[in-house]
């Protein structure tokens, strides 16, 4: 160095780095994104991104600033009581403005009626609006009769006699027939159109058509065979002892039988002479040989 020159000042010392500057750091050294330790610490990435960034204004709170930034610190393996009191130092030297809330423009939900009850209100208001001029206009509700002015001439109504009229029940028409042990019937309709032909096994059921014309039935054991109809079970349609045969089984028939007008099950005769009937086309299980009373009758033998 030659006489008369001045030594060249020396740079100044670079000054501890920001928390913000710091956090950074810590989460590229750990190869972390900035996702990543939102989801870590559970904190909505622009509140990360505005600490690392120094912006300390965009945060909610100091309390929240605080907190966030000694989550961060935790996540990315800093001393979370050196960062929180770093940050706490960078909030005292005015590094976030101070939000000033008028308390008097915020509006207080708690104090104020809410928008159900107001409308409920308006409703009462209004029907008591609409009562008052009905009671005023009409004197409606109020429990006298006004006097006819003078000239005026007052109607006696007399009661006008009504006759009372008992509606007869008429029954829908579902009638189910249903074994209550091994059942060989035939049913059929008043063309001689077999509709069913066999026999039912315990707890088998079997639904006579509603558009049948006149359906009838041939059954062995008339008291194994529940019937219902319209889901109300009536008398059966014989005591067992004998085999009974063209027995009405139409709802109308049942409601009869059921009210005591129906005629009495005729015992099954020898033979009888009618038109051939068509023989039943139901399935191999359900058709089996038909019992001896009825085996002269047409019509009734097995496929």
């Amino acid at each position: 160095m030659s006489e008369g020159q001045q030594p060249a000042p020396a740079a100044p010392a670079p000054g501890p780095a920001s928390v913000g500057a710091r956090l950074r750091a810590a989460r590229e050294a750990q190869g972390l994104s900035l996702p990543e330790v939102a989801a870590r610490t559970r904190v909505t990435q622009r509140f990360l991104e505005a600490l690392e960034n120094d912006r300390l204004d965009q945060l909610p709170s100091p309390t929240y600033a605080s907190g966030f930034a000694r989550a961060y610190a935790r996540a990315v393996g800093l001393d979370q009581a050196e960062i929180g009191r770093a940050i706490r130092g960078e909030l005292a030297s005015g590094a976030m403005p101070i939000r000033h809330h008028h308390i008097e423009e915020i509006a207080d939900p708690a104090r104020g009626p809410s928008r159900g009850l107001v409308i409920v209100a308006a409703g009462v208001a209004l029907a008591v609006l609409v009562l008052g001029a009905l009671w005023l206009t009409t004197g409606m509700f109020r429990g006298v009769r006004e006097a006819p002015e003078a000239g005026q001439v007052v109607a006696a109504s007399s009661p006008v006699p009504v006759r009372a009229i008992t509606p007869t029940p008429t029954p829908v028409g579902k009638v189910v027939l249903t074994a209550r042990s091994d059942v060989w019937m035939r049913i059929y309709d008043a063309a001689g159109q077999t509709l069913f032909l066999g026999t039912k096994k315990p707890g088998e059921t079997f639904e006579v058509p509603l558009n049948a014309n006149g359906p009838m039935i041939n059954v062995g054991r008339p008291d194994q065979l529940t019937i219902t109809v319209d889901g109300r079970e009536v008398p059966p349609l014989g005591d067992g002892k004998r085999a009974i045969k063209d027995v009405g089984i139409s709802a109308t028939a049942l409601a009869a039988r059921a009210g005591g007008n129906a005629p009495v099950a005729a015992a099954t005769p020898a033979a009888r002479t009618a038109p051939p009937r068509p023989r039943a086309s139901g399935s191999p299980a359900a058709t089996q040989a038909v019992p001896a009373a009825f085996q002269d009758a047409p019509g009734n033998s097995a496929p």
